[in-house]
């Protein structure tokens, strides 16, 4: 039996299984997993790639690397959709009510995926990884959307100085 000292935070236990999902990506450049949580139960999940019955980027190449695209610039010059966008899809596309849930995310969410995530009504974003995307951290900030971020795929937990 493991000790109980073994055993992670609800934080770093959904940051796990964030690291996870991030493994079914089809992107070329980065790999991005996100889940919805609310009351301590997994609403949906979502990884970044292609739309459903559209070829994927491994299939047919990257566009933004093909253009030279900077990463977080020109969002619209991609075949696939975030990670975030896909957590919040599935939300929609079964029903599933998100509205004061918390986002567990690989990656801090891009300034599109922040407009989608304060509408959406998500109170709690946890993150590893920055993005270079500061009209993102401006906007959660302004909306009071809490950001977190965890070192590590089962790290500490520490805020990031905005909510």
């Amino acid at each position: 039996m493991a000790a109980q000292s073994d055993r992670p935070s609800w934080e770093n236990y959904f940051m796990g299984i964030t690291a996870l999902v991030a493994k079914r990506s089809t992107c070329l450049r980065r790999s991005v997993g996100a889940i919805i949580v609310k009351d301590k139960r997994i609403l949906t999940t979502g990884y970044n790639g292609a739309p459903s019955g559209i070829r994927h980027c491994l299939e047919v190449g990257c566009l933004r690397e093909r253009l030279q695209v900077a990463s977080g610039e020109r969002h619209e010059l991609c075949r696939g959709i975030h990670a975030e966008q896909n957590a919040i899809i599935q939300a929609a596309f079964h029903g599933v009510s998100i509205k004061d849930s918390k986002l567990f995310c690989t990656n801090l969410p891009c300034s599109i995926c922040a407009k989608m995530i304060i509408n959406a009504g998500i109170k709690k974003i946890y993150y590893q990884s920055g993005y270079a995307d500061a009209l993102s951290e401006d906007m959660l900030r302004e909306a009071s959307v809490e950001v977190i971020q965890v070192d590590g795929e089962l790290g500490n937990c520490g805020s990031t100085g905005f909510l």
